[in-house]
This record gives structure tokens, sequence and C-alpha cells, in this order.
């Protein structure tokens, strides 16, 4: 886990390498032709919350430190009377949320080490008959609804709690109990909490879908939950792919996750934080290729977020709502490019070019004529002919020469008119793209430069 920019590449089928099965053609039938109305909300939102809340926020260690440490199961299982969440912590983190400009959340109900965020009939080993002993996923699906947020629930596969979450693999048996298991647990999910948005599943090891009986898992998802969308880490392929700390476009639906830090779970001492910048730089990343965010915040056993996540979640906040326009508005992928210090959306006729590192005066103009000793935006590719332009938190006017696919935007202030990023608003006389290819169309034929 790396603290520089995202990544561009290839989608994987999930991240933790297990091969996906095909579902049966029911099951399939029934996706494909809901699909377009059960996402239409999500292609929409954009932007959204992933929660990694569990025992292991009270060790303050991240949320693989059962694993990574060593810890003796019964050692660990101490750690369930010390998790005590203040009562609101959840509709706090909902408001955040909201105010961060996220449209849905995602809290890890289930993670790795197998603790159960709520009230279920199939283990002790919950947060309703452990420590405080309250349904915490209850308390995150009322708050998230209170404040008008759509509803994910993360599920983990594999277990390293349970007896049989290992030796399923190579024991028959176990298998039949472990899956058993598994299966019912994800029933009371999405049987005791109303309507829920999103399943987002994680880690099949060591099971292969088949043995997970993954279609059958689905079946019964989509059975208790018609609307709802799931992903791809069951080992099917699901309704969206799911990269993590990279932006990897596909011809599907996917959603980057991504943390503020260096973890996912709350790590005391982890002070690697990513800027209010940065994280608006991947969101419209992210959106240019057509994708969705699901940036992480992990809070301490008692449910406090990290001061760090909140005040860059504010900033955040505050540039989406003079600049919202320009992300939730935005239709599928809005360049085959690479700027310099541009990323770029688009709404119909309109392109958003999202100015991040703001380009002062270069020494160079004493030499080109291109830059006119003035402030330029420059933007090789655009497909169509500009009829205006305008800074989209000001309204400001902005001019312009164009020539062939050739932008160039001039006059601009010396300073950046917005923080952190600017973003000038392009209305065109046609479908809004830009395409380096047109500046050089040899080198499409090569695939030179070419962005996956």
């Amino acid at each position: 886990m790396g603290a520089g920019a995202l990544a561009i590449g290839p989608a994987g089928a999930q991240e933790h390498g297990a091969p996906q099965a095909d579902a049966g053609p029911a099951l399939l039938e029934y996706q494909e032709q809901s699909r377009a109305r059960r996402m239409r909300w999500w292609h929409d939102a954009k932007f959204g919350m992933f929660i990694h809340w569990g025992l292991y926020s009270v060790i303050g260690h991240q949320e693989w430190v059962l694993e990574s440490e060593g810890i003796p199961i019964p050692e660990y299982e101490k750690l369930a009377k010390h998790f005590t969440p203040r009562p609101g912590a959840a509709r706090e983190w909902a408001r955040l949320a909201k105010r961060a400009g996220q449209k849905y959340m995602v809290l890890t109900t289930k993670h790795h080490e197998g603790f159960c965020l709520w009230d279920t009939n199939l283990t002790d080993y919950n947060a309703a008959r452990q420590g405080l002993k309250r349904d915490l996923v209850r308390e995150f699906v009322e708050a998230a609804r209170a404040e008008g947020l759509k509803v994910g629930l993360y599920y983990s596969l594999m277990d390293w709690h349970h007896p049989d979450g290992a030796i399923c693999a190579s024991d028959p048996a176990a298998r039949e109990r472990f899956v058993a298991y598994t299966h019912g647990l994800i029933r009371e999910l999405l049987t005791n909490y109303g309507k829920i948005d999103i399943l987002w599943y994680d880690v099949t090891w060591p099971l292969t879908p088949e043995q997970w009986r993954a279609e059958e898992m689905n079946k019964m998802v989509f059975d208790l939950q018609p609307e709802i969308i799931v992903n791809n880490r069951n080992g099917l392929a699901g309704d969206f792919s799911t990269p993590e700390h990279k932006v990897a476009a596909d011809q599907r639906a996917w959603e980057t996750c991504e943390t503020m830090n260096l973890g996912w779970g709350y790590q005391r001492s982890d002070d690697e934080w990513k800027s209010a910048k940065r994280i608006v730089n991947d969101l419209t990343l992210c959106v240019q290729q057509g994708g969705n965010y699901l940036l992480n915040i992990g809070p301490d056993a008692e449910g406090n977020v990290p001061r760090e996540s909140v005040e860059v979640l504010e900033q955040v906040g505050a540039w989406l709502r003079t600049n919202g326009a320009s992300i939730y508005g935005a239709e599928g992928k809005a360049a085959d490019a690479f700027g310099n210090y541009t990323n770029f959306t688009r709404a119909g006729n309109k392109l958003y070019v999202h100015v991040y590192f703001w380009p002062s005066r270069t020494p160079a103009a004493q030499w080109l004529d291109f830059y006119q000793s003035e402030t330029v935006v420059a933007v090789g590719g655009v497909r169509s002919k500009v009829l205006t332009a305008r800074v989209l938190k000001t309204g400001q006017p902005v001019k312009f020469t164009q020539d062939g696919v050739a932008l160039r935007l001039t006059g601009l202030p010396d300073a950046a008119p917005d923080s952190p990023t600017t973003v000038i608003e392009i209305e065109c006389d046609g479908p809004a793209f830009v395409d380096h290819h047109l500046i050089r169309p040899e080198w499409k034929r090569y695939g030179v430069g070419t962005v996956t």
C-alpha cells in the first residue's frame, strides 16, 4: 500500500486472485435484464464512503492485525469487551459522508477476523452478545437512511476465527458446515434490515466459487433483495468490478476503493494522510474513466473518525458543493488522454476540465507564441467545436482559441480561482470528448500512449 497517485491499469477479476465462474442461466438473465435499472442510482452517485471497523480498531494496528501479528484466537477474543462504540457514532459518520458529498456507505459487517457487528443467531462472536451488546449494523443502516444515503454491507467470505475457516479447503465435512454458516449469515444480513442497496463481498480464499456455491449464494441474495447490486468478489462477475488502490477502467461498471492513509482499519500511528487535492484528483480520474470512487475511513473502537480524515472530507465536500455538476452529472468515459495537470469529465455537450496544478506563466513564453506571456491552460484533442468556457465555481467567462483539436484557455489569473482544484466548464457544439490520438493520429496505429 503506497501513498502515491492512483495507478492506471487493467481491471482484474478480483483483487485477491480467485478465478471467476459463470452464474446459472436464470440468474444471469435476471442480472443482465435488470442491471441498468438496479444500477442507475449507483452510476449517478459516483462517490461513496467505505468504513472498516471491528475488533482490530481496539488495537489500532490496522485490520489484518490478528493474522499479521500472530495473535492467538483466545487472546484476540478478549477485545470484544473493549469494543465500546459511543451511541450515535454511526449517525456522525452518515452526517460526515453527506457533508463530504458521498452518496452511499459500505460498512464491514464481518471482516476477516470473523467478528459479526450484528445480532446473529449463528455465533455468539458478535457485537450484540459481547461488549456493550448492541446491533451495530442496525445502527449503521438506520443512520445512513436518516441522511438519505444508500446502504451497502461488506461481508468477508474468509474467516480466520471460525474453526472450519481454513480446513474447509481439504475437509468436505468442514466445508459443508462453513459454507452453510456463510450462506446463513448473508441471509440474516439481507433479511433483517429492510432494503439493502449493495452487497460488497471480499476474499474467496480458501475455496473456489463452486465450493462456495457462489451461484446459489447470489440467487439467494437476489431472491431476498431483488434491487440490490453485488460486486465481483465472491468469484462471480457480479454487477461491478472492484480495483483496489488503482484506477482500472473496464468495459463493465467498476469502482475503485481507496484508503485515506496506508491502511483500511484504524491505525493510531499511521500519519501518511492523503490531501484533499489528492482525493479530488483521484475522484475526478475515476469519473473521467467512467468509474466510481469508494473512499475509506477507519474509526477507532469508540467510533471516532480520525481528525485528519474529517478535515479532508470536509474540504472535499466544500469543493463538491460548487463543482458537483462536473462529477454527479458526468456520463461515462470522458477522455482517452492524459494531461500534465488536468483530468476531464463530461455531461452531454459539456466538457469539464479539472485543473489540479494551476499553470503559472512559463519562461518559455518569451520563445513560444503558444503561451503569449500569460497563464494558459492548453488541452489537446478536443473532439468538438468549443462554444463557451467559464470557471464553474464563479461563472466567470474564460477566453479561448481553438485551432483544430488544440484548445487554449487564455487570459487566466496567475493564481488558481478555486481550491483544491479549479474546474473550467466548456460547452461544445457536439458530444464532448478528449482524444489525444487526434493530435498524433499515427500513435493510435501502434497503440502508443493508450490509456487503459
